[in-house]
């Protein structure tokens, strides 16, 4: 039975809309009564102004004497006459609808509030080397190898470990002038200040050139502490790391400054290269936080950080590259691996959002249906801002707190939209009517009921 009442609802709705539309464009056209092409005058006495009646659930409903609706029963309201005020058109027409029509077109409604809008983004990366904390070990003088320590590529070598030893004809005689620097030093203890202050800095020279050349002070010092030239230099890695490049032959080969020799790179930190399409990257600032996750550590996640984002799109595949930072103290994640990013960044804070379902887009402007209890809705146009999900950021138009509609905004609007269109048409049939003459005016108020 219920069902039959609400599908026989359901069709008096659609009945109502399509009699409005009809009755709206009979009255609109031409040949329409009141505004024949032939007779200038409307139809009725020119010496009284005629007087409408309306059903405030059905505004098609035109009567000249007040009643009953034909189709809710509903007492009959009159319509606004030429001698009233002018209806407001700045805001837009605000509805009344019974409660077994309300009940009947399932009208849901929630409240305005303020919230965080994210995005959630998945996207796929590789990972690569973190090219902060990648170095290459060179010499910044000519000489020959003599000895290498570490000779496989991909070996794991640690901060201070011996990578090989060099000859150079140039540091011996540096450290020969240091050792002789030295030795002048010491006798001059006894000399003038100038004199001894001469000698100390010959020493510091000798001292600073050395360090220039990457000689570490304990080198320096044991130099100093036995008195004897060291005829090869023992170079050691500069950071802890895997060994991701070598040059072959290294043992005898005459090296000269600037050669690469090493390519160190340490594993305590990858960068993970991920690939964000132009519709995501708005949402992504350095910073933001990223989840991890890779199909050969099932069930785990790492935690990264994003460092850079591109700042052009690729015009082949319209994406930016964003290298994310992930801590790997274990170094179970490798270059060249295939993971899983998932970003949930927070693009607008606190902000007034209402469901996507809320929203009529008509083209040339976006509303909201305002419920403001006892069955009376306000459409109202809105400006939207971002789009996070189901949710959509409003940047003017609606307040915290406010009841809106989320369903069967639609016909609520369309109802505003009729009512308002019936209104004009009504104007303008009473505007085109010609002036009613005073004593035929004076005339009918005598004979009207009660006067």
């Amino acid at each position: 039975m219920n069902g039959s009442n609400s599908s026989v609802s359901f069709l008096q709705l659609a009945a109502a809309f399509a009699c409005g539309i009809a009755l709206t464009l009979f009255l609109l056209k031409p040949g329409a009564p009141g505004r024949s092409a032939t007779d200038p005058h409307p139809t009725g006495e020119a010496t009284e102004e005629r007087q409408l009646w309306t059903c405030a659930m059905h505004p098609h409903i035109l009567e000249d004497d007040p009643g009953l609706c034909p189709i809710c029963n509903m007492n009959l309201t009159p319509v606004q006459g030429s001698d009233a005020a002018p209806v407001d058109r700045s805001t837009p027409r605000e509805v009344e609808l019974a409660p077994p029509l309300v009940q009947a077109m399932n009208v849901r409604t929630t409240t305005v509030t303020r919230q965080d809008l994210s995005h959630p983004i998945r996207t796929v990366g590789s990972l690569d080397y973190d090219q902060e904390r990648m170095v290459t070990v060179t010499t910044k003088y000519s000489g020959w190898i003599e000895k290498v320590y570490v000779n496989y590529v991909g070996e794991s070598v640690r901060r201070g470990q011996p990578l090989f030893e060099i000859y150079s004809p140039e540091l011996v005689q540096t450290e020969q002038e240091l050792l002789s620097a030295l030795r002048f030093a010491a006798a001059m203890q006894d000399a003038p200040t100038d004199a001894r202050e001469r000698a100390e800095s010959l020493v510091e020279s000798a001292r600073v050139r050395l360090s220039y050349w990457d000689v570490s002070p304990q080198q320096i010092a044991e130099l100093e502490a036995t008195g004897e030239v060291f005829r090869t230099l023992t170079v050691a890695a500069p950071r802890a790391g895997l060994v991701m490049k070598r040059l072959p032959g290294l043992e005898g080969m005459a090296v000269r400054p600037g050669l690469e020799l090493f390519h160190l790179a340490d594993l305590s930190s990858l960068w993970l290269s991920a690939e964000l399409f132009e519709d995501q990257v708005a949402w992504v600032q350095p910073g933001a936080e990223a989840r991890v996750e890779l199909s050969y550590f099932p069930g785990e996640s790492f935690l990264g950080t994003v460092r850079f984002l591109e700042p052009a799109l690729s015009e082949t595949t319209r994406t930016a590259r964003a290298l994310i930072e992930i801590p790997n103290p274990d170094g179970r994640l490798r270059k060249g691996m295939y993971a899983t990013v998932s970003l949930d960044p927070t693009r607008v804070a606190d902000a007034i959002a209402v469901p996507l379902s809320a929203v009529l887009r008509t083209g040339r402007r976006d509303v909201v249906v305002i419920a403001r209890g006892e069955g009376r809705f306000e459409p109202r146009t809105v400006v939207l801002g971002h789009q996070a999900g189901e949710w959509i950021e409003i940047r003017s138009g609606l307040a915290a707190g406010e009841e809106i509609v989320t369903s069967a905004q639609f016909l609520i609007d369309s109802e505003s939209t009729l009512r308002e269109a019936v209104d004009r048409m009504l104007e303008q049939r009473q505007s085109e009517a010609p002036p009613t003459p005073t004593t035929g005016r004076t005339n009918h108020q005598a004979h009207q009921p009660g006067s």
